[in-house]
């Protein structure tokens, strides 16, 4: 089912969406959902040419506008001259999606203290640096934030305690945020997706070897699509769900309603 047999194809025309991360994967899909419903589509990532081509065929596919200046979130100058400018070519945004994200599979104890503190620098500090580049414009249209979370911040996973803390770090920040931004209208809610097929967490998470043993341990017994996770923004950020904030939707096929073990097992199995 597509979402436009769900919600209208004009539902956010004339509104911004602004997607860190956009040119590709799961930000990607996010966008291209926002595009369906009508929505200009504002982006950053560290890649020109990856925004350019992914604007030019947003625009292409749905008759929208669409904006891509090159920004890596962790540089918060950087982030507010991209927001900046899209601001001037599509309008003040309505929606924040940070999705800006880093993932690898380590061992703690060869983790390097770099390699913890890359991640935590794109996923936490990067989406605090977001919210904070964006918030005059959020302010004025009392607008709406999405963090794109992870199971990772509410169980435990093997080889991934750079992804948890982050994860976890960004879940609280959302729910802080949510308390103090509410009286400006602003709502900020996150989304944890399960493992989502054809992304890049996929293929660095799941070997093809471990693939179907993943898939049978879900109870849904699929992985998640691009489309479920954009179908969930949409909605977060629809006039449906103006009373919701300070929120947590897990979007994983109920992947961790039995714990993370089962990860855990066939990660150490992979190591061999």
């Amino acid at each position: 089912m597509a979402i436009t047999d769900v919600f209208a194809k004009d539902l956010y025309k004339g509104k911004t969406v602004f997607i860190t991360g956009g040119g590709s994967g799961i930000n990607l899909g996010i966008a291209r959902t926002f595009a369906s419903l009508g929505a200009n589509i504002g982006m950053c990532g560290r890649t020109q040419e990856k925004l350019d081509a992914a604007c030019e065929k947003l625009s292409k596919d749905f008759g929208v506008k669409a904006c891509g200046v090159a920004a890596d979130v962790r540089n918060f100058p950087a982030l507010e001259v991209s927001m900046q400018q899209c601001q001037d070519g599509l309008g003040p945004m309505q929606v924040l999606v940070c999705g800006a994200a880093g993932n690898f599979p380590c061992p703690a104890e060869v983790l390097s203290p770099n390699g913890f503190k890359s991640v935590i620098d794109i996923d936490l500090l990067g989406s605090f640096y977001s919210c904070r580049a964006a918030f005059p414009q959020l302010q004025q249209t009392r607008g709406s934030i999405i963090f794109i979370s992870a199971g990772q911040a509410f169980l435990p996973y093997a080889m991934q305690v750079h992804v948890g803390a982050a994860k976890a770090g960004i879940d609280n920040m959302m729910k802080n945020l949510a308390l103090e931004w509410g009286r400006h209208g602003i709502r900020c809610n996150s989304v944890a997706p399960g493992p989502i097929e054809g992304t890049e967490g996929v293929k660095r998470l799941l070997p093809e070897n471990v693939r179907d043993q993943m898939i049978e341990s879900i109870p849904l017994q699929r992985l998640g699509s691009v489309e479920d996770i954009g179908s969930v923004c949409a909605y977060l950020a629809s006039p449906i769900a103006t009373y919701i904030t300070g929120t947590v939707i897990v979007a994983d096929g109920g992947q961790n309603l039995p714990g993370s073990g089962h990860f855990t097992h066939m990660m150490m199995s992979a190591m061999g």
